[in-house]
Formats: structure tokens, C-alpha cells, sequence
């Protein structure tokens, strides 16, 4: 039998094996949980559900994540920020490739929020290819959440970036979040260049 590889393959996250996620609960089924288990209100509280502030998102706007950039984070330097707020910021991180100098530490870092929703096990999928071939994947969990007005900020794992001649030049990624229940909250394209210098 022959194995077909889709292009969206790339993008699909690892599965724990043994791990099942939980069914799917409305908001109004969490803050009525157990509403006497002291442990699980802290959990929820951590999530924001005790919270009666109301704040769910405006109803014309059904998204559950709203991710407003993602940044690579380089001490001692200003952050390199890709504007993902709307679909025309989207649309010019795909045509407006930032550059990474060779060898480099840096770390990623995105800022969310959430609404309507408890949004649970998100993660963050990245692809980043060179001339066609797969050269990196990522996969990184950011986490559980509930609806909040205010944003969430979350840091990844430091990484350097590659050095040498054959690592100078152009790089295609593609990136994606997705939960555990298999919801992909938003896909895009983008490019960098690793070069000598900044």
C-alpha cells in the first residue's frame, strides 16, 4: 500500500499516545463544575472562569484566538514583531521577510487572547522549508485558557539559529495554532532570510 504525504501532514500535531483529550465543555459548564471541589476552582481560576466580568468577545467576531503578533526575541536588540491582527497584517508577513543573523539565540514569543471560550491545549505548529525541503519542525504547547479582555503573552524555548554558508539564505515557513480538540484557529505563510549580519 502506498503512503500519499499531503502537504498538510507537515503541520499536524504529535499524538500522545494514551493521551484522549476531554469532551468539549461549554464555558457555562465549567464555572458550574464542581463548584464545591477546591482544587478545580482554583484551576478554573487560573483560567479566568470565576471572573464575572462578562467579557466573551464581540459577537461579530466568532474567532476564539486572536493572535495579535508573534515576535523573535533577541537580547540586546529591539524585538522583530510580525503584526498577525488582521488579514491584511497577515497577507504582508508572507510578502515582508524579516532577517535572522547567523548563529544567533533567540527565542519566540506570541501574544493571544481568547474569547467566547475555554480554549484547550493550544499549540503552536511550525514548518520552515529551504528551497522546497522540509529543513525544521516545531511544535510548541502554549496551553489551556479562558476568555479574557486582556491578552496573553507566551515565551518559547531559546533557539539558535543556524550558521555557515550553506545555512545563509532564504527560508519559507508555515505556521499554524490548533487545540486539542482539533481546531486550527489560524494558518499563515511567511519568509526570513538568515544572512552574515542583521
Amino acid at each position: 500500500m502506498t503512503e500519499h504525504h499531503h502537504e498538510d501532514d507537515d503541520l499536524a500535531p504529535t499524538q500522545t499516545t494514551g493521551y484522549k483529550p476531554g469532551e468539549k465543555k461549554t464555558l457555562e459548564d465549567y464555572q458550574t463544575l464542581d463548584a464545591g471541589d477546591e482544587s478545580l476552582n482554583k484551576w478554573k481560576e487560573s483560567l479566568g472562569l470565576n471572573k464575572s466580568s462578562g467579557q466573551s468577545g464581540p459577537h461579530d467576531d466568532p474567532r476564539r484566538v486572536i493572535v495579535e503578533y508573534i515576535a523573535l526575541e533577541v537580547e540586546g536588540r529591539t524585538d522583530v514583531m510580525v503584526d498577525l491582527s488582521t488579514p491584511e497584517a497577515i497577507n504582508q508577513a508572507k510578502n515582508t521577510p524579516f532577517t535572522i543573523k547567523e548563529g544567533v539565540e533567540y527565542r519566540m514569543k506570541v501574544k493571544f487572547r481568547v474569547q467566547h471560550d475555554v480554549v484547550s491545549g493550544l499549540k503552536y505548529l511550525q514548518v520552515v522549508k529551504r528551497k522546497g525541503i522540509k529543513v525544521d519542525k516545531t511544535e510548541e504547547m502554549i496551553g489551556s485558557y479562558g476568555p479574557s479582555a486582556d491578552a496573553y503573552e507566551k515565551k518559547f524555548l531559546a533557539e539558535e539559529a543556524p550558521s555557515g554558508m550553506l545555512a545563509r539564505g532564504h527560508y519559507d515557513a508555515k505556521s499554524k495554532f490548533v487545540d486539542d480538540d482539533g481546531v486550527s484557529h489560524m494558518e499563515w505563510n511567511w519568509s526570513f532570510d538568515i544572512k552574515k549580519d542583521w
